[in-house]
């Protein structure tokens, strides 16, 4: 008797309770098309190529030549090398830095493992190590002329494209991978693809027509408010702070 008190209890519980209504009659799903890829040709050699670490002069007798620092070659934006040239996806320069021959082999071994490269290719898009860096031994005096070459390096300059994929693969299929290789960069970088760089270029644009703030650093400057022309940096003066 007591059971059943107890069965009846939970039945008239659950009735009570508002349970979701499913609606079982069909409809029209509008699916988009699949993306179709017949406009693109997989080389023959869709891997990326091993990068020497010491550039090849063509004369074996000449002596590698010790350089500047040239910071120049790190700051500012890219203006040539800032766009993807088959229209996929790739890795971005957000900041300038260098790139030593570690982070070459980061980014090939990184890729080989994981891409498909039965129906994917990547190119490089900056050159191999060329500006030799000098380094003077450990415990060494001041002086005695400029220090033996250690090592050679990449100046990347901000918005510079590093690598590129593309092939028969989405972008979902491939931001993972780039977004791990890019934390691994020694400056900022990010995976991109057409259609983000095409968004990114669209909001600066918007953002300079509609800006209501006239008092940027750029008028600032260039009016001489507060006597900033000889406070700040001579690279503010061509870019007014936007890059460092």
């Amino acid at each position: 008797m007591i059971f059943h008190k107890m069965l009846k209890f939970t039945t008239n519980q659950l009735s009570c309770t508002a349970l979701p209504q499913v609606n079982n009659v069909r409809g029209i799903k509008n699916f988009k098309p699949p993306i179709l890829y017949d406009h693109i040709q997989i080389p023959e050699r869709p891997k990326l190529h091993y990068i020497d670490r010491v550039p090849n002069y063509s004369n074996s007798q000449l002596r590698p030549p010790k350089m500047h620092k040239m910071l120049g070659l790190m700051r500012g934006p890219e203006t040539v090398h800032n766009k993807l040239i088959h229209k996929q996806y790739g890795i971005q320069a957000t900041g300038g830095g260098r790139m030593r021959f570690i982070h070459f082999e980061v980014i090939r071994m990184g890729l080989l493992r994981k891409l498909d490269w039965s129906r994917m290719f990547a190119i490089w898009r900056i050159d191999s190590p060329w500006q030799a860096v000098t380094k003077k031994g450990q415990g060494q005096r001041m002086g005695g002329g400029k220090g033996s070459i250690d090592h050679y390096v990449t100046p990347i300059r901000t918005g510079r494209i590093i690598i590129e994929i593309a092939g028969h693969c989405e972008y979902l299929e491939v931001k993972d991978i780039l977004s791990k290789i890019s934390a691994k960069l020694p400056f900022k970088a990010k995976a991109v693809s057409q259609e983000i760089l095409e968004l990114d270029s669209a909001k600066e644009q918007w953002q300079i027509e509609n800006n209501q703030n006239k008092y940027t650093l750029e008028y600032l400057i260039k009016n001489n408010m507060d006597d900033l022309q000889r406070k700040v940096k001579k690279i503010d003066h061509r870019f007014f702070g936007k890059y460092v």
